[in-house]
């Protein structure tokens, strides 16, 4: 017996989920016992479908019919943006199936709610892609570090801004032409305001919050700054004071219970792990009251390293 699963979109992230799960099925197999089945990929787009990535057969523009398939256990919702998104995952959970996704827009927005939901019907939602890509930020904090108080969370956590930060720096270039580059080697969108004004960013301090501390806070109500405005002369000065400017996404719990959170440009010491972390890397770094400090560090984003986190998750549920 095989646990069935639906992929909602087959865009770059469906595509590299699709990969995990079936190139590295016999290493799946090998690990765990159990044996992970794509079943159905709901898709509009006819280019998509035949393009010959994965069998025909395996399309459906029905969601109704996977909701109604009592053999589908896992829905993965990879088609992004923010309402239909959030329609399909409570529909989901709703019909008793596990969901996973990586849309942190969504997790964030509507972290209580999505619980809720999964809590009522007797299934889990897992998130692991949402924040970090590959890096298995959320499997620690869960399992690797449940005997630890997390006191303070913090990292960088958006590949884009990294990358025209590292760029700025490293090149002597404008912010301007780092984005430019940015954009070319498709790690910006046409439109990157969520990247360089560090709504990506909260979103995922919001998660990393919830997880580490057991407090929700909405991504909008973080102290939030972005890189736009920013200028050589800052990343100079930076320098100059023995520090790299990095947008830093932060959380400290303090002694009365307190969050201290922001998301900002920020000077990171030489001697910080974090000011070594370049071009499109993220890092997320944990600081704990009996392992004391974990760094965790990789690709933030993409197509095999997003997939490989919602594979993960995905036969975790399995």
């Amino acid at each position: 017996m095989s646990t069935k699963v639906a992929l909602l979109g087959f865009g770059t992230v469906g595509k590299g989920t699709y990969n995990a799960l079936t190139t590295n099925a016999a290493e799946i197999e090998r690990k765990t016992g159990k044996k992970v089945e794509v079943k159905k990929i709901l898709e509009i787009n006819p280019k998509v479908i035949e393009s010959g990535y994965a069998p025909k057969e395996l399309f459906t523009q029905d969601f109704d019919a996977i909701l109604a398939d009592p053999e589908i256990k896992i829905v993965a919702e990879i088609i992004g943006g923010m309402d239909l998104a959030k329609e399909f995952i409570l529909r989901a959970l709703r019909a008793g199936k596990h969901v996973v996704t990586p849309n942190k827009a969504v997790v964030a927005a509507n972290f209580d709610l999505l619980h809720k939901a999964a809590a009522e019907n007797g299934v889990q939602i897992r998130y692991e892609a949402s924040v970090g890509g590959a890096i298995p930020v959320i499997e620690t904090i869960r399992k690797s570090l449940v005997a630890n108080r997390i006191t303070k969370v913090e990292g960088i956590v958006n590949g884009t801004t990294n990358y025209i930060l590292t760029k700025m720096e490293e090149d002597n270039i404008s912010y301007a032409d780092a984005l430019k580059q940015a954009q070319a080697k498709g790690f910006a969108e046409a439109d990157p305001t969520a990247d360089v004004e560090g709504i990506d960013s909260a979103n995922k301090l919001s998660i990393l919050i919830a997880e580490c501390f057991g407090v929700y806070i909405k991504p909008t109500d973080l102290d939030r700054t972005g890189i736009s405005k920013l200028t050589r002369d800052d990343l100079r000065l930076a320098v100059q004071n023995g520090c790299k400017l990095k947008l830093l996404a932060s959380a400290e719990r303090l002694e009365d219970g307190t969050i201290n959170a922001f998301v900002k440009p920020t000077q990171v010491p030489m001697e910080s792990p974090l000011s070594t972390v370049r071009n499109e890397f993220n890092a997320i770094y944990l600081h704990c009251n009996m392992a004391d400090k974990i760094l965790l560090t990789g690709r933030g984003a993409g197509k095999d390293p997003t997939g490989s986190a919602m594979a993960a998750d995905i036969v975790d549920l399995a």
